[in-house]
C-alpha cells in the first residue's frame, strides 16, 4: 500500500471511533454475545472454524476477520428472528450452528468469479465429512449461493431455510457499513493501488453503490437495523471525502 493510503486508512478509522456503533449491538448485546460465544464452544463450528482459518485466502478484504465478523452477526440475527418465530432452545441452537456454518464458508470461492455458486458447490463437499443431516447442509449451500447484492436469488421452499439465507445475507451486508471504510476499502486498494486523483473519480459511484444496498435487507432484523449501518458508512465516507479534499489536495492533479 502507497503511504498516503497508509494516512488516509488512519485517518478514516478515527472518523469511525467518532460515530457511534450501530443500535444493533446496543439493542441485541445479548443476542450478539451469545452467538460469539456459541460459535466458540460448538464442536462442529469449532472444527470448520479451523478448516476456513487454514483454507480461506483474504481478498479484497474478504477475509478470515471478513468470515467471522459475518458469522458472529447471522448468529445473532438467526437468535433474535427464531426467538419471534418460537423456536425451541434446541432448535434455536441448531440453526444457529447452521446459518454460522454458512457464515464462515461463505466467501470460501471468493478470488474466483462467480464464487457465491462456486462456493455453495465447494460448501457441500466440505460438510459432508460433518455431522449434519442432508437437508441442513442444502440450507448453508443455498445461502452461501444467494448471498449476493444485486442478484437474482435462487428459490429456497421451506421457511427454516429461506431464514438461514436471510440472516446471512443481513449480516454480510452490514459489512457495508462502517467496516467499510476500516478494512475492505483499504484492502481493496492495497491490490490495485490507484493514484489518488483516480480514486476520488470512483468514490461517487462507490457512495451509489452503498445508498443502493439499504432497501436489500431480507429478515425483519435486517430491514429494521441494517439501513443504519449503511447511513453510517455513507456519513464516514462523506466525511473522508471533504478529508481528503482538505488534508490530502497537493495530491490531487
Amino acid at each position: 500500500m502507497q503511504p498516503i493510503y497508509a494516512r488516509l486508512r488512519e485517518r478514516a478509522r478515527q472518523i469511525v471511533a467518532g460515530f457511534p456503533p450501530p443500535d444493533f449491538y446496543r439493542d441485541h448485546q445479548q443476542a450478539a454475545t451469545y452467538s460469539r460465544h456459541y460459535l466458540k464452544n460448538d464442536p462442529i463450528l469449532i472444527k470448520l472454524h479451523q478448516f476456513v482459518s487454514d483454507n480461506l485466502v483474504n481478498n479484497f478484504g474478504h477475509g478470515l476477520e471478513h468470515a467471522i465478523k459475518v458469522t458472529e452477526d447471522a448468529g445473532a440475527i438467526m437468535y433474535i428472528e427464531g426467538q419471534a418465530a418460537g423456536y425451541s432452545q434446541v432448535k434455536l441452537e441448531r440453526r444457529m450452528s447452521i446459518v454460522q456454518c454458512a457464515g464462515l464458508l461463505h466467501d470460501i470461492k471468493r478470488k474466483q468469479k462467480d464464487h457465491a455458486k462456486l462456493g455453495a458447490e465447494h460448501a457441500g463437499k466440505i460438510l459432508k465429512n460433518y455431522p449434519l443431516k442432508s437437508e441442513e447442509i442444502e440450507d448453508i449451500c443455498r445461502a452461501i449461493q444467494n448471498h449476493e447484492a444485486f442478484r437474482e436469488s435462487i428459490d429456497i421452499e421451506s421457511t427454516e431455510g429461506i431464514l438461514v439465507s436471510d440472516c446471512l445475507y443481513d449480516a454480510d451486508k452490514f459489512r457495508w457499513g462502517p467496516d467499510n471504510f476500516t478494512h475492505t476499502l483499504w484492502d481493496m486498494i492495497s491490490v490495485h493501488n490507484p493514484p489518488l486523483d483516480k480514486f476520488m473519480a470512483r468514490y461517487p459511484k462507490g457512495m451509489a453503490g452503498l445508498e443502493k444496498i439499504k432497501t436489500t435487507f431480507r429478515s425483519q432484523t435486517g430491514k429494521k437495523f441494517g439501513p443504519q449501518f449503511i447511513d453510517l458508512g455513507l456519513a464516514i465516507g462523506r466525511k473522508l471525502h471533504d478529508v481528503i479534499l482538505s488534508e490530502f489536495s497537493e495530491h490531487l492533479i
